[in-house]
Order: C-alpha cells, then sequence, then structure tokens
C-alpha cells in the first residue's frame, strides 16, 4: 500500500518511540499544566510542524549531508543544546521565584494591579516564574525545540527508509504516508498529556511548592536532555 512494506511493524516501532520521553512532550505537559489545554495545544502545534519540516528534510536528504558533514551536525547539535539549556535555566528560576513566593503574595499582587492606576507591571512579574502565556510563545518555543534537534532528522530517515519499498514508483507517496502515521500518534499522545496537565495542574493548584518542584524536576531534565544532545555523534 503506497509503497510501505510491513506496515504493521512500522505502527508498532512507532508507537514505542512516541512514547519515549523527550523534550518536546515534556515542554507541551508543561505548558499544558500551568496554561490549559489551549495553550497546550499551540506548543503541540509547534512540534507537529517541526516534526513534518524534519520529515521533509529527512526525505530530501538531508539527514545524508549532516551524516557526511561533522562540521555541520555538530554546529546543528550544540545549536540544539545550548537552546534546552536557556529553557532549563528559566524553569529552574522560576521554580526557585515560585519557591520563595510568601503565600498569598500573587493574589496580593493580582489584587494591587486591578486598582486604578495599576498598569500591570507587578501581575506581569508574578506570572513570569510560570511563563506568561503572551511571553512565552509556545507555538514558537516547541518548533524550534523541534527543529533544533540533529538527531530527530537522522532517525526519520533511517527509519523510515526501512519501509519504503525502493521498486516503488512514486517514494514522495511512501514518506508522506509514513509522516501521516507519524503525526496521528504524536497528537494523540501529545493530547493525552495536555489533559493530564491540565488536571494535575487542577488537582495541585494551591500546592505551591509542589509545583515549584514540578518546574525544577522539568528544568533538570531539559538539561539532561541538553547534555545527552551534545555528547551525541552524527554516527
Amino acid at each position: 500500500m503506497l509503497g510501505i512494506t510491513d506496515l504493521s511493524t512500522y505502527l508498532a516501532g512507532l508507537a514505542l518511540i512516541v512514547l519515549l520521553p523527550g523534550p518536546n512532550s515534556l515542554y507541551v505537559v508543561s505548558v499544558a499544566a500551568r496554561r490549559g489545554p489551549r495553550t497546550g495545544y499551540r506548543a503541540a502545534a509547534g512540534v507537529l510542524c517541526g516534526d513534518a519540516v524534519l520529515m521533509a528534510l529527512s526525505a530530501g536528504g538531508v539527514a545524508s549531508l549532516l551524516h557526511a558533514s561533522p562540521m555541520l551536525f555538530a554546529v546543528v547539535k550544540f545549536a540544539g543544546a545550548g537552546y534546552l539549556t536557556w529553557l532549563a535555566v528559566g524553569m529552574l528560576r522560576g521554580a526557585r521565584t515560585l519557591w520563595r513566593r510568601r503565600p498569598g503574595a500573587a493574589e496580593a499582587a493580582r489584587s494591587a494591579a486591578a486598582e486604578p492606576g495599576a498598569d500591570g507591571a507587578v501581575d506581569v512579574a508574578v506570572d513570569t516564574a510560570a511563563g506568561s502565556a503572551e511571553g512565552e510563545r509556545p507555538y514558537r518555543r516547541a518548533l524550534v525545540i523541534s527543529l533544533l534537534n540533529p538527531k530527530a532528522i537522522l532517525f526519520f530517515i533511517s527509519f523510515f527508509v526501512q519501509f519504503v519499498d525502493p521498486d516503488y514508483a512514486h517514494p514522495a507517496l511512501s514518506f508522506i504516508a509514513l509522516g501521516a502515521w507519524a503525526q496521528l500518534f504524536s497528537i494523540t499522545y501529545l493530547s493525552v498529556l495536555i489533559f493530564s496537565g491540565t488536571y494535575l495542574a487542577a488537582t495541585f493548584q494551591r500546592r505551591r511548592r509542589l509545583r515549584a518542584g514540578l518546574s525544577a524536576a522539568a528544568g533538570t531534565a531539559f538539561l539532561g536532555f541538553a547534555a545527552k544532545l551534545s555528547l551525541s555523534s552524527a554516527g
């Protein structure tokens, strides 16, 4: 079908791969927990668009170029690691601010911002630890996280090629079909994460230090992803 060989094996492998934790899914669930499903889906859209670009680049042979040029791979690799580190530092700083905030400080700041003449600056400062939906731009961040991942490009081509019939007359259709399945699995999984994150946020809404701990854990995980990416090789 459309030049795809052994579709059942592909789908089984795809399910396992999608379920593996990574910076994309971690960022989506973090945004959903802090800002709700609507903002979570904005981040998910960034992930899906980034993956679509990587799939297209993979099909076009860019992965072969990265594999053949260690210098180019190193540039993209360290750019991605640096961006993940920047995100991690922001999460850890936000967690520290949230941990040190006095109980009731957020409500008091919001009341002050609502008074006549208040310009809302205090409210913006209060929301900084959790990440303002306007300032954070979840779609753009998720898109950049996806694009700055050279390993993903190499993965897509190495995984997809195994299931494309070399004798099929229109291999581009095969890549499109395989990519469509991957996107379907991804949006399903991200939807589960989005609503799970929202549920957890509602459950622990008043537990300030628990939220700070979760933010710190996410930041630490992002540092781990950055270290793993910076130590990876093209081979």
